[in-house]
């Protein structure tokens, strides 16, 4: 049944198909356009701007002064249409002058009107142009009206560019790209070097006949398209490389879940009633999908429009009858992948020995596409901008993610000093491999135990690559951050497991749930998200204790997946000691109810907790008679310690690890733990540093828990200290703390042969 913005989108559809099929010039077609929707959405004014020499002109206009057509002309960003034009995204104003970037332009007359909406005309997903209503009374327009603009502007589009109006998109491109060679900075996602030519991954399809000819023929495409994809996707899902318990797993039921929603399969078919073919519908529904991917602040949700960006690629790519992206086609030679963005399903497409690096436009550390290229071994840089304008199919590239930094078409200098650096970087690989078997022992004879990080299945191969003695974080909420529902109890159990099995006896401490805060899952909100300070809110322990179901699922997944063995468990960013009781009593009351039902359970549970929040050091002679192990959580440590934000980029760098308050305050933690017989680890970014480390050491500290790729070097730092010595120098620079403790340390380390580089 057509909703009645399909209808008012099918009635100007109808007319815009006549001016479409009629001999009149593109200027008399465009007044006519402009007349049939201010008609159809009783608009006094309607106005389209094409983007013509880099500047958006009114080219026709109903309402408007008509003297000013071909006359105002608006820059990007510049009012309300070059805000709209540049940001690629829709206003809806019932006060026009109320927006911050409101332009006045006398000669149009638009002081008469108050209300004003407007939305781009996308071609190749860059604006070619604006189409704009307003009217005399303030009012919002409605949501089926604004729909019904979109549709139109779509349209638009093609005969826009069909006259060759407008700038074509991407013609800057081929201008302004520079034929020598280039920099490009990003974000680094996945460390690694890679060499390889440009292929440009290309899943977008251009859209050449927007309007149907027959809706039911549409429909039927789409409904075949649909059963296709989902097909593959079921086949993608089933694969048994998938199959085990893992982020792969996690993320292709997240692909499942869209590929089979019922609400947007509707959304394309309402698209279709609306007069539009079977790709346009998808691509109108596309758009939709983009602008609100701008306008979401949360990454976690913003990753989860990226997944279904993903699936609308792979539709359109199925219903035109063009399936070959770069994958399919085949990588001819080692090639770095170029896109805008990557759903992980397209990645997983390529062929592992061909693909050497990836270089996206957008991208995150959290995103589930870095998460699948870690897996596989794939450098990544995202936040790559102007990556059209400067890259070509075919370039040769030079891609530095330990860097963040692409170099294009290099010259002979550059190719040298990379291939110098790659062949440092293996010689440095191969010498820390050599350390894979040798133990972690100080040159007095100190056993020390370096232990990795992790948070998904595939990370425990670590272990062996690394020759790393455990696994002294195991972070279990990053199977949450990339589900797309709440995992089931199954899920959870079937991980642990896995994960133990993996670790084949060596030690893997479970920390339970760190959500929360800033770390907010889309499927697991509250009435009162927004908090001023999430590192400091409603997260962690916190969250879990007063989400007891939670807690208590996550208990049993723990105690079913270590049935028969010794587990250990560590309750994350404890402030008192009573809520290591509470969260320690809930696990005892699952094992209880397992021992009950005669269930197996471990035949013993070590429990332990992070010690993150700085009032519990003034708790530890109440805390340490109770637990088994504490954890020095540095990361979080720090910015409470300091008040100050670590990811603020003008804090960042300000306060160091090796401040003589950090160092005096983890001192004291190890002396109480010292004297409670309760052993110590550091887990966080500054165990993982060789002179952090070495001045942790010195702080007695015998465990640390770091990243896989820090295990050689801090196992090089261990071999080469006298950690007697080192100890006795701490307690001398932090009686009388010199004004560089950081420059300090290098010089007592240089001086006794410590390995710190």
């Amino acid at each position: 049944m057509p909703t009645a913005s399909t209808s008012s989108a099918r009635e100007i559809l109808t007319g815009l198909h006549d001016v479409m099929a009629s001999r009149s010039g593109a200027q008399a077609k465009l007044n006519k356009v402009v007349k049939i929707i201010a008609e159809a959405m009783a608009s006094e004014v309607c106005s389209i701007y094409l983007l013509r020499d880099g500047l958006l002109e009114l080219y026709a206009t109903v309402g408007l002064n008509q003297s000013a057509v071909h006359v105002t002309k608006l820059a990007m960003g510049e009012g309300l249409v070059g805000t709209i034009a540049r940001d690629v995204s829709l206003l809806n104003l019932d006060e026009a002058t109320s927006h911050p970037e409101f332009a006045y332009r006398p000669e149009t007359g638009e002081e008469l009107y108050h209300s004003f909406a407007g939305v781009p005309i996308v071609r190749r997903e860059r604006a070619i142009g604006v189409v704009a209503v307003q009217h005399a009374e303030p009012r919002r327009y409605d949501d089926v009206e604004i729909e019904a603009l979109q549709t139109v502007a779509m349209v638009l589009a093609e005969l826009i560019a069909g006259a060759g109006l407008a700038d074509k998109a991407g013609a800057a491109t081929e201008t302004t790209r520079d034929a020598g060679s280039a920099r490009l900075p990003g974000l680094k996602l996945v460390l690694g070097m890679a060499r390889g030519v440009a292929v440009y991954h290309q899943p977008r399809i251009l859209i050449e006949h927007t309007v149907a000819e027959d809706i039911e023929a549409e429909r039927h495409r789409v409904y075949s398209a649909f059963r296709k994809m989902r097909e593959q996707i079921d086949t993608m899902t089933s694969a048994p490389e998938f199959g085990t318990a893992g982020e792969h797993q996690e993320i292709l039921e997240t692909y499942k879940m869209f590929a089979y929603d019922e609400g947007w399969s509707r959304r394309i078919n309402e698209a279709i009633d609306s007069g539009l073919t079977a790709e346009a519908a998808i691509e109108r529904v596309q758009q939709r999908t983009r602008m609100r991917m701008r306008e979401i602040n949360d990454p976690l949700l913003a990753e989860r429009m990226h997944d279904l960006d993903d699936l609308a690629n792979r539709l359109l790519r199925i219903v035109s009858g063009r399936l070959g992206t770069a994958a399919q086609m085949g990588l001819q030679q080692d090639a770095i992948l170029v896109a805008r963005n990557l759903g992980p399903a397209e990645l997983l497409e390529y062929d592992r020995r061909r693909l050497k690096g990836v270089i996206l436009e957008e991208g995150s550390l959290t995103a589930h596409v870095t998460i699948v290229a870690r897996a596989m071994g794939v450098p990544m840089i995202g936040r790559v901008r102007d990556v059209r304008q400067m890259i070509t199919e075919g370039d040769e590239l030079l891609l530095d993610g330990d860097e963040g930094v692409v170099h294009v078409r290099p010259t002979g200098p550059i190719g040298e000093a990379f291939d110098a650096k790659l062949l440092a970087r293996q010689k440095q690989r191969a010498d820390l491999a050599a350390f894979k078997s040798l133990e972690s022992i100080t040159l007095d004879g100190e056993r020390l135990t370096v232990a990795i990080n992790a948070g998904l299945r595939d990370d425990v191969e670590a272990l062996e690559t690394t020759g790393a003695d455990a696994i002294g974080l195991f972070r279990t909420e990053f199977q949450f951050l990339v589900s797309a529902t709440l995992p089931r109890r199954e899920a959870q159990q079937r991980l642990y497991k896995a994960v133990l099995d993996a670790a084949d006896g060596k030690l893997v401490v479970f920390r339970t749930l760190d959500i929360g805060g800033d770390k907010a899952l889309p499927y697991l909100r509250t009435e009162d998200q927004e908090e001023e300070n999430p590192a400091m809110g409603w997260r962690a322990l916190r969250l879990s204790l007063d989400r007891s179901a939670l807690m208590k699922t996550q208990a049993r997944a723990l105690l079913e997946a270590g049935a028969g063995r010794e587990i250990y468990i560590m309750f994350p960013m404890i402030s008192e000691p009573w809520e290591f009781d509470a969260a320690k009593a809930l696990v005892e009351e699952q094992r209880e109810w397992l021992a009950a039902r005669k269930k197996l359970t471990p035949y013993k549970i070590n429990y332990g907790a992070m010690l993150e929040v700085p009032a519990l050091a003034e708790a530890l002679d109440i805390l340490l008679p109770r637990i088994d192990f504490l954890s020095i959580g540095t990361n979080d440590l720090t910015q409470f310690l300091f008040a100050a934000d670590r990811s603020h980029p003008k804090l960042a760098e300000r306060y160091d690890w090796l401040s003589p308050a950090i160092l005096r305050f983890i001192r004291r933690v190890v002396g109480v733990a010292r004297d409670h017989k309760v052993p110590v680890a550091v887990c966080g970014e500054m165990g993982g540093r060789p002179l952090e480390a070495m001045a942790l050491v010195g702080l007695g500290i015998r465990r640390l828990s770091i990243t896989p790729a820090a295990v050689g070097p801090i196992k090089a730092m261990i071999r080469s200290l006298d950690r007697g010595q080192m100890m006795t120098h701490m307690e001398t620079l932090l009686a009388a703390p010199p004004n560089d403790m950081r420059a300090a340390l290098v010089e007592w380390a240089e001086e006794n042969g410590v390995s710190i580089g």
